[in-house]
């Protein structure tokens, strides 16, 4: 999809929703009062400018003395800062030889049925380890159903996929490569192939000590990988919590930030460190009864309060990771706008009264009433959560001849 068709979704989006809305207000009781207000009041350049410098001492100081942040009960709420070190499991510790083997395989399209899909083909590390689509190419270039998340950080989720269906790094490597629709291995020829290969059965005997080559290998390999793919701490977010430069937030970013933490409510779901609580949210975005119905975590618990509900995402290096949500169709100011409006809210349909799986939007969503320069302040703040590029050349592949650069 390109910019101008994606941001032509985003209208349509936000129509339907005005439309809604308008509907809802008009079906009302007379007698039952519209509870909509007028954004925030707007400041002039000079409080502005002024805010900003209060603000900026404020969250120079430690983190347990910022202002409070807002919060509702029952909110597991952990401050926004640096990232600790990724975690690895006891099952599969880190070592450099194993790394190594799972950067190969991670570039290697032999890990297709087609031989011609990669899983850097949906997570390519110049485009913020996404794939820049509304929703990726599978098999044959088939149009699947979600957009493809950035693995910057992945060590750090609880669950993997954005519905959760894989609890673990491990299990989370395999299963676009056997999925039938994504990269299509068979399993036994998946293993053939790459224990056909000289070179790549010494990097399988230096990572585990000897040479077999087996799905679970391949797993640990691709996790202990990915598992690297972590940020470089040269954010200006991270330079100006760490204390390294507090001048790198611009007076909007810093505005952008107190938001962030207070009025926009954002730390509901996306707090701690890597911005996002690993949780699963209905954010009324299923299109649940129409043409692009996803019901989200429900198709892997059942249970039918997960209709709906999607994984939060981290907003580390989210100006990089365009498009957005699930489906894909949404641009950050589009994605600002409907936060804004406390996001779209189903009304069920005739025969839709008695239906158990109707999804009930998350509430801890409600209209916010920011105005225009509330939300450039926001943008601004994300923008701080931008990193420095940091070049990631493909690896030489085992059992392929290096490519040779024609001649000028």
């Amino acid at each position: 999809m390109t910019r101008r068709s994606r941001n032509l979704a985003t209208l349509v989006a936000l129509v339907v929703f005005a439309i809604s809305i308008a509907v809802a207000q008009s079906t009302r009781p007379a007698t039952q009062p519209t509870t909509r207000r007028a954004p925030r009041p707007t400041l002039t350049d000079e409080e502005y400018k002024s805010l900003a410098d209060e603000l900026r001492v404020a969250y120079s100081k430690p983190p347990d003395q910022w202002p409070a942040p807002q919060v509702d009960p029952g909110v597991a709420f952990r401050e926004i800062g640096t990232l600790p070190p990724i975690p690895y499991p006891p099952e599969n510790p880190h070592t450099k030889e194993k790394a190594e083997l799972g950067k190969m395989l991670f570039f290697d399209p032999r890990l297709s049925g087609s031989g011609q899909m990669a899983c850097a083909s949906c997570h390519d590390p110049d485009l913020g380890w996404a794939d820049g689509r509304t929703v990726s190419f599978g098999h044959e270039r088939q149009t699947l159903r979600r957009n493809a998340p950035s693995l910057l950080n992945v060590g750090h989720n609880a669950a993997q996929f954005w519905d959760g269906r894989a609890a673990t790094l491990e299990q989370q490597a395999l299963m676009p490569i056997l999925a039938d629709d994504e990269m299509r291995a068979a399993p036994q020829v998946l293993v053939e192939r790459i224990a056909r290969v000289p070179e790549y059965r010494k990097h399988f005997r230096d990572a585990f000590g000897d040479d077999e080559v087996s799905l679970d290998r391949i797993a640990k390999a691709l996790a202990t990988f990915e598992r690297t793919i972590t940020s470089n701490g040269r954010s200006k977010f991270d330079m100006f919590v760490s204390g390294r430069n507090r001048k790198t937030m611009s007076d909007a970013a810093i505005r952008g930030m107190h938001l962030f933490r207070t009025e926009a409510r954002c730390v509901n779901c996306h707090h701690g460190p890597n911005f996002t609580d690993n949780e699963f949210h209905d954010l009324g975005l299923s299109y649940y009864g129409r043409k692009y119905e996803d019901l989200g975590r429900y198709n892997v618990t059942k249970r039918p309060e997960d209709v709906g509900r999607f994984k939060t995402p981290t907003l580390r290096n989210v100006t990089r990771t365009a498009p957005y949500m699930h489906n894909g169709i949404f641009d950050l100011d589009g994605v600002i706008n409907l936060y804004n409006a406390g996001m779209p809210t189903l009304r069920r349909k005739p025969g839709q009264a008695d239906d158990p799986l109707f999804p009930t939007k998350s509430h801890l969503l409600r209209e916010l009433h920011l105005n225009k320069a509330d939300r450039e302040d926001l943008v601004a703040f994300l923008e701080s959560l931008e990193e420095s590029r940091t070049r990631l050349r493909a690896p030489q592949l085992p059992g392929l001849a290096p490519a040779t650069q024609a001649d000028d």
